[in-house]
């Protein structure tokens, strides 16, 4: 498909943030516009929509440059500059400008149409938390934050004279040789280990700070607050601890079960820390492909078994160089799919080195972007800046809806049905991990002033709760304390986690869906996605066909859905 960025109508078309002033006069200009009437607030709104956008993108393109090169310091200087610079100058005027909009006659009459609604509801939200004293404290978080991708961009591991990432090097813990696997494994732990004190350190710094932003805000702590600034308005806290219990007793019982049949095959007692992901029967890792060339082409044609359009969303991204998707040295850890709402394509990043995890990550982050293309074209920016719990529905979704067609990737029908039996036993023991990580930050903030000490003891004491206790972790204690520092999330985007869980149902109920009437399944899909953020997120789901629903029956029933559909794999 051809893109073009549309021609702008409020900004200039050559306009580049080299300093406040060259965008200082738009803000002012949005301030003093005069509104008579209903017409000249639409106006209005959508020169507001045009700024956000450019800014927005603007940002995006710094951060992306960084984190393909964190050893660039240039591009680190930029992106630290934005936020620095540009964005504490900014909050202010989102304030004025969000005080305008409230104070505006019309503000009461668009708000009667559900997708304006959405938006102004976040916009009275915005307006009751900010606080002027917390302006240099985000911009001292958001600095602070990014330390941790290029600490981790930095870890790597010396293996047969040549020094890999540990992308790589996890790629070899599923290697059939345990001596090497043990290899591997010891040498990115004392890794991870002689980076502790830092991270210990910056997530100590980033608790202080978090916790004095939330209190400046008449909060008692920054899990109240987040749950605010999120638009958290469909679900509660008390939903959360609804969803922790209900995976330890649903889902933990289910994943103890798989583990002690694979140790069973494994001829084992327990599990080391380098045995969680080899194949049980010692057959080598599933190599879906060779190179991002490889895995870029494969996801065009599996997309295009699937959907014509989905196809052309990740062939456009090829063409238009929005995709980084290699795993290489001074690269930021991890994978995204960054919206760019100017120009309506967005990037994806990832680390891939040839492992059945990439691909899903490709098929994950590619549903994120099909999401981005969809709703591109809504009105304004506010209705494409989508929720969580809705984003994550969307690229869920096409990890399971993609399944069908990973033979793109596998010729041998038997690796085909292990990836499948890998996707839908990994399901299953990821919901723990999320649920872990989620109560780990509730007591995280409700606890602000802990001790590390008591952190990683409190570390122990969650995980423990979640985990099936069939890892020995004698030796290894010291890496068990800290297995929290490894999660992006925590660092950067705090309680942006649990989203997971409750799409990763909404995703089941979608393939579900798609086992009785695919054509269908997919069509809702699409028009969910088509929605952007102009409805409720339980209006989403229910045109996605599922419920909004993480209760202890739903959880169940998905469960022992999944469990049925793996013993059909196994036989």
């Amino acid at each position: 498909m051809k893109i073009e960025k549309p021609v702008r109508q409020f900004i200039a078309q050559d306009l580049e943030i080299n300093q406040w002033e060259d965008i200082a006069p738009y803000y002012e200009q949005l301030l003093h516009q005069e509104i008579k009437d209903v017409k000249d607030f639409n106006s209005w709104l959508q020169n507001r929509s045009e700024l956000d956008a450019f800014i927005e993108e603007d940002a995006a393109w710094r951060y992306i440059k960084m984190t393909i090169n964190t050893k660039d310091e240039a591009l680190t200087q930029s992106y630290h500059f934005f936020i620095s610079e540009i964005q504490p100058k900014i909050a202010p005027y989102d304030d004025l400008l969000n005080r305008k909009m409230a104070e505006t006659p019309f503000f009461e009459e668009l708000k009667k149409e559900e997708a304006y609604h959405i938006y102004f509801r976040s916009i009275e939200t915005s307006l009751a938390l900010f606080r002027e004293e917390n302006i240099a404290l985000e911009a001292e978080i958001n600095e602070l934050s990014q330390q941790f991708g290029a600490i981790s961009a930095k870890q790597s591991i010396e293996m047969h004279g040549e020094q890999i990432t540990m992308q790589k090097a996890g790629a070899l813990l599923r290697e059939p040789d345990e001596s090497l696997r043990k290899e591997v494994y010891q040498k990115m732990a004392a890794r991870r280990l002689a980076d502790k004190e830092v991270l210990d350190d910056l997530y100590t710094k980033l608790i202080a700070l978090r916790h004095q932003v939330a209190t400046n805000a008449g909060f008692d702590n920054y899990r109240d607050y987040m749950f605010q600034a999120m638009g958290r308005f469909d679900y509660h806290k008390n939903d959360c601890f609804d969803f922790h219990a209900a995976v330890k007793s649903e889902i933990v019982p289910i994943v103890k079960e798989l583990q002690l049949d694979k140790l069973k095959k494994l001829g084992k007692p327990m599990f080391k820390p380098w045995d969680a992901e080899v194949d049980p029967e010692g057959k080598a890792p599933l190599k879906p492909f060779v190179n991002g060339e490889e895995l870029l082409k494969g996801t065009i044609t599996c997309f295009e078994k699937i959907d014509a359009y989905f196809s052309d969303c990740i062939a456009t991204m090829g063409e238009m160089g929005h995709l980084d998707l290699e795993s290489k040295d001074g690269k930021a850890p991890g994978g995204y799919n960054y919206p760019l709402y100017e120009i309506g394509v967005p990037f994806i990043f990832m680390n891939a080195v040839g492992t059945q995890n990439d691909l899903t990550t490709m098929v994950h982050e590619g549903g994120h972007a099909i999401h981005s293309f969809l709703s591109r074209d809504l009105e304004l920016t506010a209705f494409k800046n989508l929720p969580s719990e809705v984003a994550e529905l969307a690229s869920m979704s096409m990890e399971l809806l993609s399944m069908n067609e990973w033979n793109t990737f596998y010729q041998d029908e038997n690796d085909l049905k292990r990836a499948k039996m890998d996707q839908l036993a990994s399901i299953l023991k990821i919901l723990p991990w999320i649920a872990t990580i989620d109560e780990f930050q509730h007591w995280v903030y409700e606890n602000p002033t802990h001790s590390v000490a008591e952190r990683h003891q409190k570390w122990k004491e969650i995980n423990s709760e979640y985990s099936t206790g069939l890892t020995d972790w004698d030796e290894y204690e010291a890496m068990q304390l800290i297995t929290w520092q490894r999660q992006l999330h925590l660092y950067e985007v705090p309680f942006y986690y649990i989203e997971y869980g409750i799409a990763q149902l909404g995703a089941l109920g979608v393939w579900k869906n798609s086992l009785t009437d695919y054509p269908k399944a997919i069509a809702d899909y699409k028009a969910a996605l088509a929605l952007g953020y102009t409805k409720s997120i339980p209006e989403i789901y229910k045109t996605a066909g599922v419920s909004f629903d993480f209760s202890k029956a739903y959880l169940k029933d998905l469960a022992d859905f999944v469990s049925t559909e793996l013993a059909k794999l196994y036989h």
